[in-house]
């Protein structure tokens, strides 16, 4: 795994990953590749084996001066070292076209299965986004992300200008369950916009924004334009204290009460993509046309990357037009995945302990009943440290979430779970509450053929990534329109132009002034 990546890319992931012989993975800092003084141990997530040696970076010193060498006004800026929008540009070009190589995208997809469990398609997925993304950003993609605009000023030689400006040293923190997407669309949107990220990674999936680093350094990046480091939350968490007044901006992605915690260390300085409960309504509009294809849907959102995503469906509010209809089709569809298509696989944050508990505190509400689902998963080797769990589903009575169960109903178990909930005609304005009383607002969506219908809801609601439509879903953060949470003013936005400009960079006006002295101007008076 300390190969550069040219003599890398072609070997097959899987090997060399044992508990005799792990990868060992490295730093980036100052243009330099670095070992570890000590290392942390990942096992494989299918059979606990020791497969994976992370650096636990005790030296920190060489990435906090990473972030102070990094002036304010960025590496560059329209006014300063333009020349490299083109040069990052042409990085795109190049690292795309190494993406399209099917050795290269095979290669990343079965990388990722290995360190984040999912479907072949689930992985594969996240290599054609980032590959989709880069070919967006290359050739003059980069310099157009710059684009300011003016306006005529009041006399003449007078005008105002507006541009996007860089904020220098800034730093990226990513999550588990995306491991190249999320990280490889973020550190490149900063990068762009004329940042010097400081990228750090958990820890378990953490090898694979290392090949992407690596690749894009045999593209052409300079490796000087970035630090990446990889240790844990805890080491990761100092330097960030300790570099606060450094730091101009943290974009972080992962659990809310982490979000909040790093707010408030950096005095606000954040834009955050944190958890969500995230909802889907189906209206009230059934068509048996339809049936198959919205339960197929919604066991997509609730149950892909076993219910990993940020963007998962947690609860299904379902009108009873649709229940009767809708939910047998759910136990059907959910029956079908297996760990031997990872179709279900492990949970990486929720132990089965952890998972059961909430299952229970849920099916303690009254009126609760467990739909399908509720046991762990059985013949297999997951090690204990990780959840495998059947996909569950219990319905709530909507009266029963409305109510002081709100919490524990409402509680987002990052794993395959959703809560169900059945509504009348006269009970929209309840459900609205309910959504209006959540506290995270990421993605949702609303199934519905009709234009009233949807507009209601949509006019009640504030998330930021909301589909609409018979093919509505929750999940699914493509190339090809923004993702990211609304209703927050630090939220950050990811994969397109507008996320770039929006998360990565701030406005600045510069008003020239050259014109004449205005008429009958005269020194003033001495006092």
């Amino acid at each position: 795994m300390t190969a550069s990546w040219k003599s890398f890319a072609t070997v097959d992931p899987f090997e060399g990953m044992t508990g005799q012989n792990p990868a060992i993975l490295q730093d980036l800092v100052g243009g330099i590749w670095v070992d570890g003084e000590k290392h942390n141990v990942v096992v494989d997530p299918m059979n606990g084996e020791a497969f994976i040696k992370v650096p636990d970076t005790q030296l920190l010193e060489p990435f906090f001066e990473g972030l102070i060498k990094c002036p304010k006004s960025g590496l560059h800026n329209p006014l300063k070292n333009n020349d490299r929008y083109v040069y990052l540009g042409r990085v795109c070009a190049k690292a795309a076209q190494m993406l399209a190589d099917p050795d290269v995208e095979a290669y990343f997809a079965r990388l990722i299965q290995r360190v984040m469990p999912k479907s072949w398609q689930q992985c594969l997925n996240e290599v054609i986004v980032t590959r989709v993304f880069l070919e967006n950003f290359s050739g003059d993609g980069v310099r157009f992300l710059a684009r300011g605009f003016s306006n005529p000023g009041d006399h003449p030689g007078q005008e105002s200008r507006g541009y996007r400006w860089p904020f220098g040293p800034v730093v990226i923190v990513a999550p588990f369950n995306f491991p190249l997407e999320i990280p490889a669309l973020q550190t490149m949107g900063a990068l762009f916009m004329g940042n010097r990220p400081l990228v750090k990674a958990a820890e378990k999936v953490s090898v694979v924004i290392e090949q992407f680093i690596r690749m894009l350094i045999h593209c052409g990046l300079d490796p000087d334009d970035l630090d990446f480091i990889q240790c844990p939350g805890r080491r990761m968490n100092e330097l960030i204290t300790a570099a606060a007044d450094e730091i101009r901006l943290l974009q972080f992605t992962g659990s809310s009460w982490v979000a909040e915690s790093l707010a408030e260390t950096l005095r606000g300085k954040v834009r955050l993509e944190d958890a969500g409960f995230d909802w889907k309504v189906i209206g009230p509009d059934f068509d048996e046309e339809w049936l198959d294809y919205v339960a197929w849907q919604s066991d997509e959102d609730a149950y892909n990357a076993s219910g990993q995503k940020c963007s998962a469906q947690s609860v299904l509010f379902v009108h009873d037009n649709w229940a009767d209809h809708l939910v047998p089709k759910l136990q059907e569809l959910a029956a079908r995945r297996s760990l031997d298509d990872l179709t279900i696989g492990p949970v990486l944050t929720w132990t089965n302990k952890q998972i059961q508990e909430h299952v229970d505190a849920v099916l303690n509400v009254p009126g609760s009943k467990l739909l399908f689902g509720g046991a762990p998963l059985t013949g297999h080797s997951i090690p204990d440290c990780y959840g495998a769990y059947e996909p569950t589903a219990i319905s709530v009575p909507l009266s029963e979430f409305d109510s002081d169960h709100f919490d524990v109903v409402a509680k987002e178990l990052f794993g395959p779970f959703q809560v169900i909930v059945r509504y009348g005609d006269d009970d929209l304005d309840t459900v609205l509450c309910l959504l209006e009383r959540m506290s995270h607002h990421l993605t949702a969506a609303v199934v519905s053929a009709d234009i009233l219908f949807q507009n209601k809801v949509l006019g009640a609601t504030v998330n930021g990534t909301t589909y609409t439509g018979m093919r509505a879903r929750t999940t699914g953060a493509p190339q090809n329109h923004w993702f990211g949470p609304s209703g927050d003013p630090r939220g950050a936005g990811i994969g397109t132009p507008e996320a770039i400009q929006v998360t990565w960079s701030a406005h600045r006006e510069i008003i020239s002034d050259q014109g004449p002295k205005p008429s009958g101007w005269t020194t003033p008076p001495v006092r």
